[in-house]
């Protein structure tokens, strides 16, 4: 047995790994060793199962805060589609079409740093008639929002909240400056307390360190997230990382089978930028994966649900 697989027996028998380890083997172990090593956690720790979230923008545009990699920052000034928050009635017909596909959890995301007024009554609204009408988890991704709001969000039948922390804690302040990373952990600090699951995660290829990401896999593990989504930079014309150098699929691999030594037990979803992987990130379901962002995704484009279903069967998962 490899050093690697022996780590990941014991990861199986309760360890977990932290900064007083020597994580060196994340950063320079042979990646095929790594990454089956990492799927091999997945498949004793949570089984075959995948699951498979959709989100719809509710509100695209003219966001407030300076975050470097995002299209809708009014700081930048990338070409998108601006609209204010849609009606009931259209963000209905979202959830509807979604849960007909077979996903299992429907998101509604704002941009801007917080959602409130009748935009939120709003929103809860429509929350309240899906948890009626359809057979679909619901989450949220609003902004900071207060206790208050998180839990009115739970009362109209929403179950998990959603709020990445994007990066390590060294690296934020190289990304936003209009809001801090300690402000995305009392969000999701708030979330819990008021009986949310929470999905938080953040970007990779941003120009961060290795070391920085094992600090975003352990910050997220202690914050106790349910959910991990990692997405890949797709440099966006307009934005101050257009030129950024795109990471190898070896990079992607790498950081996602470390996310599941670090987060064993945690939902670790493909978000932002499968495209840019061959065979829409298959080999990324072999190296620790269960879970996907499908369909379309806010200014970057998703892959097909249908595709998506088939694809996982193919490989022998449940769907």
């Amino acid at each position: 047995m490899s050093r690697i697989m022996g780590i990941a027996e014991e990861i199986i028998a309760g360890k977990r790994l932290g900064r007083e380890d020597d994580l060196s083997f994340l950063f320079d172990g042979d990646i095929d060793q790594l990454c089956s090593a990492a799927n091999h956690i997945r498949e004793e720790l949570l089984g075959n199962r995948v699951n498979l979230c959709s989100i719809v923008n509710g509100k695209s545009g003219r966001c407030s805060e300076d975050c470097k990699y995002c299209a809708q920052s009014a700081h930048n000034h990338a070409q998108i589609e601006e609209y204010p928050f849609l009606s009931v009635d259209e963000l209905m017909e979202s959830c509807c079409e979604n849960a007909n596909a077979g996903v299992h959890r429907f998101s509604i995301v704002t941009a801007g740093r917080v959602l409130q007024g009748e935009e939120f009554k709003r929103e809860l609204e429509a929350f309240r008639r899906m948890s009626r009408t359809y057979d679909i988890e619901l989450c949220a991704s609003n902004g900071l929002l207060t206790k208050e709001q998180f839990e009115a969000l739970k009362e109209a039948g929403v179950s998990m909240y959603h709020e990445n922390i994007e990066t390590s804690r060294r690296n934020f302040p190289n990304i936003c400056t209009t809001h801090t990373l300690d402000e995305k952990i009392r969000c999701l600090k708030d979330a819990k307390e008021a009986g949310l699951q929470v999905c938080s995660g953040g970007i990779i290829g941003m120009g961060e360190t290795w070391e920085d990401r094992v600090e975003m896999a352990l910050l997220l593990r202690e914050i106790g997230v349910d959910s991990i989504p990692i997405n890949v930079l797709m440099p966006i014309k307009g934005t101050p990382y257009e030129e950024m150098e795109p990471l190898t699929e070896e990079e992607i691999k790498r950081t996602f089978a470390i996310f599941r030594f670090l987060n064993p037990e945690a939902e670790l979803r493909i978000a932002a930028g499968r495209i840019l992987l061959k065979d829409s990130g298959r080999e990324l379901f072999e190296s620790g994966v269960n879970a996907t962002i499908t369909g379309n995704m806010l200014t970057t484009s998703g892959n097909n649900i249908e595709e998506d279903q088939k694809m996982l069967k193919e490989m022998g998962l449940v769907v």
